[in-house]
């Protein structure tokens, strides 16, 4: 199995512009993916952020699974980090995120006003891995269309200070990753949900995991998907194997690398119903190995 990274020279720069505005800004918005929320946070953003208050946006909550979404928030709150899980096409999304930014930094705003500082906007910086939906909720944020959108990434190529309102000032970042991973199941995740760029990684490996998990979470809706029967996948089918069945399903005879982008496309657009690729009792077990 191939290792999985990306890092251009981009996102380096990226990275250090982050932390040259850092100083610049109130608060963190880290947007992070539903369905990975604690992989798809960015370590090299929290150390720029240090001690500056971070609040944890989790995106594409209608691909995850609610259950699953609802355990990470009670895990990130019982961790003293504040969270949001946000539908960003939602009317009030706007209102949402600034009184929580303004409950996060009360006591300063307190203290600003005891000064007799005239009463300002909050200023946020917008962090994310690359297509974690950031430029689709600061456009909701703005209510209107300041940030190009695409469901690929590197999308966002610079930063731009947006106004959401009298409350609320943004810095808009391009999508950043970090120079290494830590672990490859890791890089399979980001890959699978499209923080990686689809050229750069092997679709055989990131389709067996994630055919892997079907197999394991949503195994009905796999075999409907591609007619599948209870021989297809039977316990002793290796997951290579169900791939090889899958693709002829599909008409593709031995195209197996066409199949494999087909069943990545069919997971992020949640063909298989909400799935949820790691949960705050996988992350206990992987500690409790380590």
């Amino acid at each position: 199995m191939a290792t999985i990274q990306w890092f251009p020279g981009h996102m380096a720069k990226a990275l250090r512009q982050i932390r040259e505005q850092m100083s610049l800004v109130d608060i963190v918005f880290e947007l992070v993916d539903a369905r990975i929320p604690y992989s798809s946070q960015n370590p090299e953003v929290a150390r720029a952020a240090g001690d500056k208050p971070r609040l944890l946006i989790l995106t594409k909550t209608d691909l995850a699974d609610p259950q699953v979404t609802k355990e990470w928030i009670d895990y990130f709150s019982e961790h003293n980090q504040p969270v949001l899980a946000l539908d960003s096409r939602k009317q009030n999304v706007s209102r949402i995120v600034t009184r929580k930014a303004q409950t996060i930094l009360k006591e300063k705003l307190a203290q600003e006003e005891s000064k007799g500082f005239k009463k300002r906007a909050i200023r946020a910086m917008c962090v994310g891995v690359p297509n974690v939906g950031k430029s689709t909720l600061l456009n909701h944020l703005v209510k209107k269309n300041v940030a190009a959108t695409g469901n690929r990434p590197g999308v966002t190529t610079g930063q731009q200070w947006l106004r959401s309102s009298a409350e609320l000032e943004l810095l808009d970042t391009p999508g950043v990753l970090w120079p290494k991973f830590a672990t490859q199941r890791q890089g399979l995740m980001l890959a699978l949900t499209g923080a990686i760029k689809d050229s750069l990684y092997p679709k055989d490996d990131v389709a067996l995991f994630a055919l892997h998990y079907l197999r394991n979470q949503r195994l009905d809706e796999l075999k409907k998907r591609y007619r599948l029967s209870e021989q297809d996948v039977a316990e002793d089918v290796s997951d290579a194997d169900l791939l090889l069945t899958i693709t002829a399903k599909m008409g593709f005879r031995d195209d197996y690398d066409r199949a494999s982008e087909r069943l990545i496309f069919d997971l992020r657009k949640g063909k298989f119903g909400t799935v949820s690729l790691e949960s705050p009792a996988d992350l206990a077990m992987e500690q409790t190995n380590e």
